[in-house]
């Protein structure tokens, strides 16, 4: 496997180091940017890495995969378009193998490979010539789902804001602020955004929703509680979400739904489902799953830096909420209960990439 790896040309190692290196400073951000980038540099592999058989293939994507999870654990979706790419090459094996003569392989049943259950018995190592041109169609398909996701998600606006409701937000997410755009060209509403300190996003997330004609105000995290009962529904974006329907969102997302959950506010989450992880947050994990920025970034001023020698502080960007705090995900494919989570997970990835 590592000499397949090491096959790879210096065009695609280039590029592998160039993701590792614009996210880690800063130069790629927003998780759609990073999925696109990533799904690039896999196709790039298919098409120029020497392979033969599927199985060849999905060890060189595998290794690829760990290769770049490991060099960034924080961004899950390039862990989830590997894995997608693996099913997409599983996916597209069978259907080829399926139309393919059986003459043409005597020594196999054609009919025990495809009704058999699992990987397992399922031989990967027989040559399809047509799987390379089958693969790169359907991951060109797949390309284009992505793009349309946050359009999909955006369209279902109206079907979950109505007129004279008041829904409150944490910070800024570019797809909730779209999202009560597209809203508001039908209805009229008032949003409520709590400011997200200490990044303090919601400012940003008032000025532009104001700019739309949307009323909108502005409070401080610690009124979050306060205003909670006036409010009819909180919308969210998040980060990811693990596979029990847990979410990765920004600080202050956890205090939010709480709040929402002491009055029976539903929790709304927007998540395309290229979020969508099949890993569990464990308490053990927190480095993969967590990062930390210096709390004189918004927390303690320059004036009180001294105080750093004698205090301990942490600043965590991201906080877990529970699957049981939400009421329902608004995905690009339709709105789905936490409890769904493990369906979509079946449709999108295959058991056996779970842990690469």
């Amino acid at each position: 496997m590592v000499e397949r790896f090491l096959s790879i040309g210096a065009d695609v190692k280039k590029h592998l180091l160039e993701i590792i290196r614009d996210i880690n400073y800063g130069k790629l951000e927003g998780t759609y940017n990073v999925v696109v980038a990533t799904i690039k540099v896999l196709k790039e592999i298919i098409n120029s890495t020497e392979w033969t058989t599927a199985k060849e293939l999905i060890e060189v994507i595998t290794l690829s995969g760990k290769y770049l999870i490991e060099a960034i654990p924080l961004e899950a979706s390039i862990g989830n378009m590997v894995r997608r790419i693996l099913q997409i090459i599983r996916e597209e094996y069978r259907s080829e193998l399926k139309n393919k003569p059986q003459e043409t392989n005597p020594q196999e049943s054609l009919h025990k490979i495809l009704t058999s259950n699992g990987d397992q018995v399922i031989d990967f190592n027989i040559k399809v010539p047509t799987l390379k041109s089958a693969l790169i169609e359907h991951i060109n398909e797949f390309e284009v789902e992505i793009e349309t996701c946050s359009e999909n998600v955006i369209e279902q606006a109206s079907e979950h804001i109505h007129t004279n409701e008041i829904i409150m937000t944490l910070g800024r997410s570019k797809l909730v602020e779209e999202f009560f755009k597209k809203a508001s060209e039908t209805r009229a509403f008032e949003v409520i955004v709590a400011e997200g300190a200490p990044f303090l996003s919601g400012h940003e997330m008032v000025g532009n929703l104001s700019k739309s004609k949307i009323k909108t105000t502005l409070i401080s995290d610690v009124a979050i509680f306060a205003m909670m009962s006036r409010v009819n529904k909180v919308i969210i974006g998040i980060n990811a979400v693990m596979a029990d329907g847990g979410l990765k969102a920004i600080s202050g997302a956890h205090a939010v739904a709480q709040a929402a959950k002491h009055y029976s506010v539903p929790v709304m989450v927007l998540m395309p489902l290229y979020k969508l992880s099949p890993l569990y947050h464990c308490a053990w994990k927190q480095d993969t799953f967590n990062k930390h920025i210096a709390p004189i970034q918004g927390v303690i001023d320059g004036a009180n830096a001294s105080l750093m020698t004698k205090i301990q502080s942490y600043n965590p960007v991201f906080d877990y909420v529970p699957s049981e705090l939400v009421t329902l995900f608004i995905t690009n494919t339709g709105g789905n209960a936490p409890s769904y989570i493990y369906r979509l997970l079946k449709e999108l990835y295959d058991t056996a990439d779970y842990e690469l």
